[in-house]
């Protein structure tokens, strides 16, 4: 009996060790397969993430076909009813982005015979639907506005709106009917994935523990002071990314309140120059009905003042603090405005000098009125009717220092007083106080004509 006890103790250490190494070998296979079984998971959630994009990107494209003919037959019927060409542009820029999503959307349902058919019953349809809004507009355009009308009432448009309409709903309605198939077959493989995971670690789990329990005792110390440190490190990474949030947080919020700053102020200066226009329209109207030279010439010059207003709101480009611009980029836009509008009868060029300054924006239109009246006032003072020459635009830093506005003309010259007294030299001297400036400096230039400039040293303490 002794004899076999201690035979038992013998082989009982081995058969111990046997079963350690199949419950290893056993959790190490379940583990291998797990991975790899989740790896297959996620290369076919990958090809299902693909599938659902197209799906998105076809039904998106769609959408765009039967918003491309909506817009075109919007454009029509706006250029039928009012005869305004604005409504063409709307019109043109329809009927040419309908060819490019129609061959968008042939591309991405290649691979679908089923989709592909619909998609190519289109072709008639749509080729008859733009030429009935082409034949409609061409009648309009020339005169026949009874029989665009006509056409235009008849069923025709609304019937092929209305197959084209059908279409697309199927063509949509059965890529809404994949992306719930494969929205389904998303939601069985997360879980299956899931089950993957659980799976993998749960096996994990027992490989861990009995690779573990052999060391438990040696590396208990160890063991614990990496969990302090683990602890520690999750607590800093939440930390971290708590205040990265935090951060990302404030800067979309300060980035949402410029953007809507910017939204503001081009919406203010959009609205103002609208009401600058319709000043500057009324005054053209009152202008045609009036026959007094006197009122005439009052008129002029308040229309000339008011587009001039209207230009300066128009071109001014706020710096990226909204507060700031650059005269010279501003005060090029204007001169340009000035040369656009000029009478025909004027063949004045104008050359520009100006000097690249940061200027406050609540400077910048004022200066630009300053600009407008006296470029306009060496338009009518310095040349006769036909007569070419030059005007010269130089706003520049002094080699004192100070910031000074000068324009001059080669025409016939004025008097030493001449043009002082009219009411475009008192808002010229008016203005140029603002910026600290003097009385107007009028002189004449060698070889005819005459300078005039205006020094702005307040523009200078701004810019600084």
């Amino acid at each position: 009996m002794l004899d076999v006890s201690s035979q038992s103790v013998d082989t009982a250490p081995p058969r111990r060790g046997l079963v350690r190494r199949v419950a290893i070998m056993a959790s190490l296979t379940l583990v291998l397969v797990a991975v790899a079984a989740s790896l297959y998971m996620v290369r076919t959630v990958d090809s299902q993430l693909a599938d659902i994009a197209k799906t998105y990107e076809i039904r998106r494209q769609a959408r765009e076909l039967m918003l491309s003919v909506v817009d075109a037959e919007t454009g029509q019927r706006g250029y039928l009813i009012t005869r305004d060409e604005a409504y063409l542009n709307p019109y043109n820029t329809a009927v040419g982005n309908l060819s490019q999503t129609y061959q968008n959307l042939l591309a991405l349902i290649g691979d679908n015979p089923t989709q592909l058919q619909r998609i190519e019953a289109l072709v008639p349809d749509l080729d008859a639907k733009r030429a009935e809004m082409a034949r409609t507009i061409e009648l309009m355009s020339s005169g026949q506005s009874a029989e665009a009308l006509a056409l235009l009432r008849s069923d025709t448009g609304l019937e092929l709106m209305e197959r084209i309409r059908s279409v697309v709903r199927q063509v949509i309605g059965e890529e809404d009917d994949k992306l719930i198939e494969r929205n389904g077959r998303m939601e069985l493989y997360r879980q299956l994935l899931i089950a993957t995971i659980l799976a993998a670690l749960a096996a994990a789990a027992i490989l861990t523990y009995s690779l573990l329990s052999r060391t438990q005792r040696k590396v208990a110390a160890l063991a614990q002071q990496q969990n302090r440190l683990r602890t520690a490190n999750e607590e800093l990474e939440a930390h971290v990314r708590e205040r990265t949030a935090e951060v990302e947080e404030a800067r979309g919020h300060a980035e949402r309140e410029r953007a809507r700053l910017e939204t503001l102020l081009q919406d203010t200066n959009h609205r103002i120059g609208n009401s600058l226009a319709t000043v500057s329209s009324l005054l053209g109207l009152q202008l045609a009905r009036t026959s007094s030279d006197e009122v005439r010439n009052a008129l002029e010059a308040a229309q000339l003042r008011v587009q001039a207003i209207a230009s300066g709101h128009r071109r001014l480009r706020l710096g990226p603090d909204l507060e700031t611009t650059d005269a010279a980029e501003f005060l090029a836009d204007v001169i340009d405005d000035l040369a656009a509008a000029m009478p025909p009868d004027k063949a004045v060029t104008f050359e520009k000098h100006l000097e690249a300054m940061i200027i406050p924006a609540r400077d910048a239109t004022t200066l630009g009125i300053v600009v407008s009246e006296l470029v306009t006032n060496a338009l009518k003072h310095a040349f006769a009717e036909g007569q070419a020459g030059t005007v010269h635009i130089r706003f520049e830093r002094g080699q004192d220092g100070v910031t000074a506005l000068t324009v001059e003309d080669d025409g016939r010259g004025i008097g030493a007083n001449s043009g002082q007294d009219g009411l475009g030299a008192l808002i010229v001297k008016q203005l140029a106080r603002q910026f600290g400036g003097t009385e107007p400096e009028y002189r004449a230039r060698e070889g005819g004509g005459t300078a005039i400039t205006v020094k702005l040293p307040r523009l200078d303490r701004s810019a600084g």
